[in-house]
């Protein structure tokens, strides 16, 4: 929905504007969120609930809640895909299946690159300039990157658990 030039989106009950200045979540919105691309087969490098309506933007924009803010950029990149994965449209209860394919794939490490393919990141796509489609910042945004990969999980796989069935049997995603 667009209102006043400010695009907002809707999530568990939320409001969320869509804008361009770097994205910042409190210390108690990342805690609110806490509730499981890689073709390579070689070598791996190692809610927001309704009462708490932030702010999160398509690429970087401002969360604000009324408390100490924290610039998601600093932020560890589970608590980043935690608040993210609403607007995915995947369960944050399905967060431990996706810990466990980037924990594998990546250990969560923004420059991990496998050396037997030009897998990147922390969702290891391949190539990692696929990425690219989700910033200009890819090789070095843990936001941008875990944008992308909860994209790519939704679209293939509709959920998180069904990606880590298919890595686990398969031994990529």
């Amino acid at each position: 929905m667009v209102t006043s030039g400010i695009a907002t989106a809707t999530v568990s009950g939320a409001t969320a504007a869509i804008g361009s200045a770097p994205t910042v979540l409190t210390a108690a919105d990342l805690a609110d969120r806490a509730e499981s691309v890689s073709r390579s087969a070689g070598d791996r490098r190692t809610s927001v609930s309704a009462a708490k309506a932030s702010t999160l933007s398509a690429k970087a924009g401002t969360a604000v809640s009324g408390r100490e803010k924290i610039s998601i950029d600093n932020a560890d990149p589970r608590a980043i895909a935690r608040a993210l994965m609403p607007e995915y449209g995947l369960r944050v209860s399905e967060f431990g299946c996706l810990d466990r394919i980037w924990t594998q794939e990546s250990n969560w490490n923004v420059h991990a690159d496998n050396p037997h393919s030009s897998a990147y990141g922390i969702p290891q796509a391949l190539p990692g300039s696929k990425m690219a489609s989700a910033g200009p910042d890819w090789a070095n945004n843990a936001e941008t990157q875990i944008r992308w990969g909860l994209g790519y999980i939704r679209d293939r796989y509709g959920s998180a658990c069904n990606a880590w069935g298919f890595k686990a049997g398969h031994g990529w995603y």
